[in-house]
């Protein structure tokens, strides 16, 4: 049985990426697999690296509960908007105060090189633009694309990255929408 894991970067409950999340759970879930999720808005961490890597911030309750699950789970999914090029500013303190050295990587001494610790794990990347895909792409050249699968999943092992692009929301039509829901709930079907 796969077990997947689904992150929600969205810090608003009532976003399409609530919906888009709860897809991609229902059909893995019919597909047998077993999915836990963790709701990055629902939280209680201070999402600031206060002290680098010099000095290591102990980790909140909330923190410990998800690095158990990361280290659970065969398959990343990411759910979030595209906000100025980037993942939201809880996602990305998220990101900075659990993918740790010892955790999800080690650094090598007295070298530039390091060790991955997610190695043999799969990811899902599914974001939401307020623009075409297409131009985000051929425009912009996917900053936030480049910078979670190469700079941040690959970095740590997760070599196999998957990304859906949905967009543009704003103005989107219900039917736009859920013709996408449909969507992701197949990609949650195939384990993908």
């Amino acid at each position: 049985m796969k077990k997947i894991l689904i992150i929600n970067g969205h810090p608003d409950k009532e976003s399409f990426n609530f919906g888009i999340s709860e897809a991609y759970k229902n059909g893995a879930e019919e597909a047998g697999a077993e999915v836990k999720e963790i709701l990055i808005r629902e939280l209680m961490f201070n999402p600031n690296l206060q002290f680098g890597y010099r000095q290591r911030t102990e980790l909140e309750p909330d923190l410990l509960e998800a690095q158990d699950k990361l280290k659970w789970a065969d398959h990343l999914v990411w759910v979030y908007p595209v906000w100025w090029g980037s993942v939201p500013a809880i996602m990305k303190g998220f990101l900075d105060r659990v993918l740790l050295p010892g955790f999800a990587f080690n650094k090598r001494k007295e070298s530039l090189w390091w060790d991955k610790l997610f190695n043999g794990k799969t990811a899902r990347i599914i974001c939401t633009l307020d623009q075409p895909s297409w131009y985000y792409r051929w425009i912009y050249g996917r900053p936030s694309h480049n910078a979670m699968k190469k700079l941040t999943m690959n970095f740590i092992g997760v070599k196999k990255v998957r990304i859906t692009t949905i967009g543009p929301i704003r103005l989107s039509k219900e039917t736009f929408r859920a013709k996408w829901l449909k969507k992701v709930e197949k990609l949650g079907q195939m384990n993908k």
